[in-house]
């Protein structure tokens, strides 16, 4: 249970053994001195979570923390601008979010999203081939939501009504046939039986070295 009578962590992630070094920094009064043990600090941080190594501001990161965890009250040099409360407090910008539906659930928003994009491609051989291949990948996806055939034209159809008629499908593109044997799951679930056996590692007979420990 926690002792809610000892002071409050400014950063649980770095435990009270951190705020309790840089309080201690804070109270030391040669400057020289000071800054020789915030970056001591800083090191120690640094070890706590290696992981965050990657980022390219990591040691920035680091000297923000430990301004924060001294309720940004720490007169070092730090190599970095020094942050403010209201900084550290202040909001990210909100992404954008796409609320516009989709015309065709089976199909999802990104394929929507790539008959937009091949629409406003300039007429050509290029446009025509990524044209054959969305349409190759819708059909595969209304195959995994609906286990009966469905013929080029529908696809073709889905193409130019999901573009609102500003993509047709060329009349010498055609799909490929698909073998009837051919199924499409969706993602998680496997085939059938026989491919969950197919890739299990085969076990060897042991059933004459068993007689043989038996005599």
């Amino acid at each position: 249970m926690y002792n809610t009578l000892r002071e409050k962590l400014q950063i649980p992630e770095y435990g009270r053994h951190i705020q309790k070094m840089i309080e201690y920094v804070k109270t030391i009064p040669d400057r020289d001195t000071r800054n020789e043990q915030i970056r001591v600090v800083i090191q120690i941080m640094g070890f706590l979570h290696p992981a965050q190594k990657d980022l390219n501001d990591y040691q920035q990161k680091l000297w923000d923390y430990a301004y924060e965890i001294a309720d940004f009250d720490l007169d070092v040099d730090s190599p970095f601008p020094v942050p403010t409360r209201e900084s550290v407090s202040e909001k990210p910008n909100q992404v954008p979010m796409q609320w516009t539906p989709v015309k065709a659930p089976h199909y999802g928003r990104n394929i929507q999203n790539m008959i937009e994009v091949v629409a406003k491609k300039e007429d050509g051989e290029m446009k025509d081939e990524m044209i054959k291949a969305l349409a190759s990948y819708m059909r595969q996806q209304y195959l995994i939501w609906n286990k009966n055939s469905v013929s080029e034209e529908t696809i073709f159809k889905d193409i130019r009504k999901l573009s609102n008629d500003t993509l047709i499908v060329p009349d010498y593109i055609h799909l490929s046939a698909i073998n009837e044997k051919e199924s499409f799951n969706r993602p998680g679930i496997m085939a059938n039986n026989n491919t969950y056996m197919a890739q299990r590692p085969k076990q060897k007979n042991n059933k004459n070295k068993n007689k043989r420990w038996k005599k």
